[in-house]
C-alpha cells in the first residue's frame, strides 16, 4: 500500500508541476472566455452591407410599402424592367431589380417573381426578399378570398400533454410532462461527458506509460514496485490530475464569464423582451420556467448523482487500464498506437451512438442490454438514469462494470509487466494475448 501511495504521489506531483499542465489549466478557461467574447461580438455585429432593391410591383401587391431591414432598402419605381436594365444610372444605384407580377388567381399555389442583378446577393438578402413576398401574399390571399382572420387563427391549436403518475394521490398535481425532455438533455450531457473523459484521460495514461518506456525510467521503477501496483498507481494518479484540472476549470470559467460580462457589458436577456421579439406571451415563458423547475424536482437525483460518479470512476479505470496496456506494448514508432487503440476506441464510439438511440427509446431492448454490457454501460446507463430504469437493471449494470473493470486492470497489468520491458520489436494484439497467460 505504501508503494501504491508513492506511485500515486509521483504521478500526481510530476504532472501538476509541468508547465504544460499549468498553461493548459490557466489558458483553457481564458480561451473559452475569449471565444465567448468574440462569438458575442460576431453575433451582435450589425450588417453594414447596404443593398438597395428597385421594386416593380405590377399588381400593387405591397401598396408601395416594404419595410427596410438588415441592410435591405426597397424603392418602388414606375418604370419597366427593360428601361431599368438599360439605364446605367439605375444599375449603379440599385443592387438588384425585383419584378413582382400581378397575382391573377388567389388560389394559385405557385407564384414566381424575378430578381435581376449582376451582384452576388447574400443568402440573408435572398431569404429576406422571399419571406417578405410570402408574408404579403398570405395577407393578400386572405383578403381576396374573404377569409376571416379570427377563424383562420382558430385552426392552429396548441396541444399540451400533462403526464401524471398512476400512483399519484388525490389532490396532488404533479406534472411530469417535462421529465422526458429534461431527462433526454441530462442523459445526453452525461453521456458525452463520459465519452470525452474516457478518451481524454485514457489517452493521457497511455502517453504517460509510453513516455516512461521510451525514456527507460520504468526499468528503474519496476525493480522496486510490482507492475500491478505501478499500473494502478498510474491510473489513480493521472485520474487525480484530471480531476484537479476539471475542478480548476469549474471554478475559473464562471468567474471569467462574470468578469467578461462586467468588462464587455454582456447583459442577460430580458424574458419579456425575448418573448416580445419572438411573439411569445411573457406568462407562457414564466409557465415554461415553472414546468422545467418542476421537472427537475421530480428527477431521482439521489440515484442519478451517485450512480454517475460510480460509472465515471469505473469507466475511467476500465478504459484507462486498456490504454495503459496499449502504451506498454508500443515501441518507438508512435504510428503503432492507431492499430492497437482501434479495438479500444470502437466500443466507446459505438456506445456513443447507442446512447443517442437509448435517449429516444430508453426502455428498448437495445438500450437495456447495452446498459448492462460492461463496455457500453459507463456511457449508455448514465443516459438512462433520468428515465428511472428498474433497480435490477442498475444493480446488474454496476456489478458487471465493477467486475469487468477489475478484470481489465488485472489483464492490463499482465500485459504491462511484459510490454513495458519489451524493446526493439513491434507488438501485436496476438502478442498481447499471449502475455496475459504467460508465466514469468
Amino acid at each position: 500500500m505504501s508503494n501504491l501511495w508513492l506511485v500515486i504521489k509521483r504521478e500526481y506531483i510530476t504532472r501538476v508541476r509541468r508547465k504544460s499542465f499549468i498553461l493548459a489549466t490557466l489558458l483553457t478557461p481564458l480561451g473559452i472566455a475569449l471565444f465567448a467574447v468574440v462569438a458575442n461580438a460576431v453575433l451582435s455585429y450589425e450588417n453594414d452591407d447596404v443593398q438597395r432593391i428597385a421594386v416593380i410591383d405590377e399588381g400593387n401587391l405591397f401598396n408601395r410599402a416594404i419595410p427596410d431591414e438588415n441592410g435591405l432598402y426597397f424603392r418602388f419605381v414606375d418604370q419597366s424592367v427593360s428601361d431599368l436594365r438599360q439605364n446605367e444610372d439605375a444599375r449603379k444605384d440599385y443592387a438588384a431589380i425585383l419584378f413582382i407580377p400581378e397575382l391573377t388567381n388567389p388560389r394559385a399555389r405557385d407564384f414566381r417573381v424575378q430578381l435581376f442583378t449582376d451582384e452576388t446577393l447574400s443568402m440573408d438578402a435572398q431569404f429576406g426578399i422571399r419571406n417578405r413576398i410570402r408574408d404579403q401574399l398570405r395577407k393578400y390571399k386572405i383578403e381576396a378570398l374573404d377569409i376571416d382572420q379570427a377563424t383562420l387563427a382558430s385552426l392552429d391549436t396548441d396541444v399540451d400533454i400533462k403526464v401524471t403518475s398512476l400512483t399519484q394521490e388525490d389532490g396532488e398535481s404533479e406534472d411530469r410532462s417535462m421529465t422526458s425532455a429534461i431527462g433526454a438533455g441530462i442523459g445526453t450531457a452525461m453521456g458525452f461527458l463520459m465519452y470525452v473523459s474516457i478518451f481524454f484521460y485514457g489517452m493521457m495514461v497511455m502517453r504517460s506509460v509510453t513516455e516512461e518506456k521510451t525514456n527507460r525510467i520504468v526499468e528503474v521503477v519496476i525493480s522496486s514496485v510490482r507492475p500491478f501496483t505501478l499500473l494502478l498507481g498510474k491510473i489513480i494518479g493521472v485520474g487525480a490530475v484530471g480531476l484537479t484540472q476539471v475542478t480548476a476549470w469549474i471554478i475559473m470559467i464562471p468567474g471569467l464569464f462574470l468578469l467578461a460580462s462586467l468588462i464587455f457589458g454582456f447583459d442577460a436577456p430580458d424574458p419579456q423582451v425575448t418573448a416580445a421579439g419572438a411573439e411569445v406571451d411573457p406568462a407562457e415563458v414564466q409557465t415554461m420556467v415553472e414546468r422545467i423547475t418542476s421537472g427537475l424536482a421530480t428527477l431521482n437525483w439521489w440515484i442519478i448523482v451517485p450512480c454517475f460518479i460510480l460509472y465515471f470512476l469505473s469507466g475511467y479505470v476500465m478504459y484507462s487500464s486498456l490504454f495503459a496496456a496499449v502504451g506498454s506494448a508500443m515501441g518507438d514508432d508512435m504510428g503503432e498506437s492507431q492499430t492497437l487503440t482501434l479495438p479500444i476506441s470502437l466500443p466507446v464510439i459505438l456506445a456513443l451512438y447507442i446512447m443517442l438511440a437509448a435517449i429516444q427509446n430508453p426502455n428498448s431492448s437495445l438500450a437495456v442490454w447495452s446498459s448492462i454490457f460492461p463496455l457500453f454501460a459507463p456511457i449508455v446507463m448514465p443516459a438512462r438514469l433520468a428515465f428511472e430504469p428498474p433497480l435490477w437493471q442498475i444493480l446488474a449494470s454496476l456489478i458487471s462494470v465493477f467486475i469487468f473493470s477489475a478484470l481489465m486492470v488485472w489483464m492490463a497489468s499482465r500485459i504491462y509487466r511484459v510490454g513495458i520491458l519489451n524493446y526493439g520489436k513491434k507488438s501485436t494484439l496476438k502478442d498481447m494475448g499471449k502475455w496475459i497467460t504467460a508465466k514469468y
